[in-house]
């Protein structure tokens, strides 16, 4: 499956064989992290949606939803949730139901993240992220700032660019922007985290990598189901990472790896 926007992938959806199918269970989860010898620490909110024996997520910002709207979204046929108001229920339904019909450990080079300290995990799932950026690009933007994809760049030699919406700073001191449009032009690949699904900053970053023919390279908690349906249509390599996430677990986890 290769489409142009997530309207028109929600369309395929509705215009196919979903039934009734519906949402059995919904949670929210809350977590904050330091990783040992790290300087910052970081927090995740995360929506959580189960249809059958698949968990789709979105991260959402802190405080974004109320237990009321996760709760009313259990036994809710997904289809209805695809035109639900908030934007963090309608992809973490998607993601939900694309993960229930096309399964990642079908589909997907499974990749395993042995047990570890948190820092040790984070590390090891960021080597196998930034090992889908190909060949030598002269300067990566990198949307969703997380410090051990950073540290693994920087040990490639690669320029990087920081951009997240919370600004800051890097690990290392470096100036985190606000605005991924303002260094599009500038940059000739591009490493971008599910959340623009959420947030809605996907579709230009899309459009850029069509038009321009750049690497765009997604690591996805959020849409881990949605985005591989964007191969060939702008996005270039998706390392998925469903729900349970790698800093929840101590143990061995799980993650999955689509590229051209």
């Amino acid at each position: 499956m290769s489409v142009g926007s997530v309207d028109e992938l929600v369309r395929e959806v509705l215009s196919g064989p979903i039934g009734d199918t519906a949402v059995s269970v919904g949670f929210l989860t809350q977590q904050g992290a330091r990783h040992a010898s790290r300087g910052r620490s970081y927090r995740n909110h995360v929506l959580s949606l189960r249809v059958e024996d698949a968990v789709g997520s979105c991260a959402v910002e802190p405080g974004e939803l109320t237990d009321d709207v996760v709760v009313d979204c259990v036994g809710t046929p997904v289809r209805e949730l695809l035109g639900h108001p908030h934007q963090a229920v309608r992809v973490a339904a998607l993601d939900a139901y694309l993960m229930s019909v096309r399964p990642h450990a079908v589909h997907g080079e499974q990749v395993h993240i042995g047990r570890g300290s948190s820092l040790q995990k984070s590390m090891h799932r960021a080597k196998s992220v930034v090992d889908l950026v190909q060949g030598e690009p002269r300067r990566v933007l990198v949307i969703g700032v997380v410090n051990s994809l950073l540290h693994h760049l920087r040990d490639r030699g690669c320029s990087y660019v920081a951009c997240d919406r919370k600004g800051g700073v890097t690990e290392w001191g470096e100036p985190i922007i606000t605005d991924a449009g303002q260094v599009l032009d500038d940059c000739d690949a591009v490493l971008a985290s599910g959340m623009v699904v959420g947030n809605g900053t996907f579709q230009p970053l899309l459009e850029h990598a069509r038009s321009t023919g750049k690497q765009l390279v997604m690591f996805a908690q959020t849409a881990s189901a949605v985005l591989p349906c964007f191969l060939g249509s702008g996005v270039t390599a998706v390392s998925a990472e469903p729900y349970p996430f790698f800093w929840l677990d101590g143990g061995p986890t799980t993650l999955f790896r689509y590229s051209l």
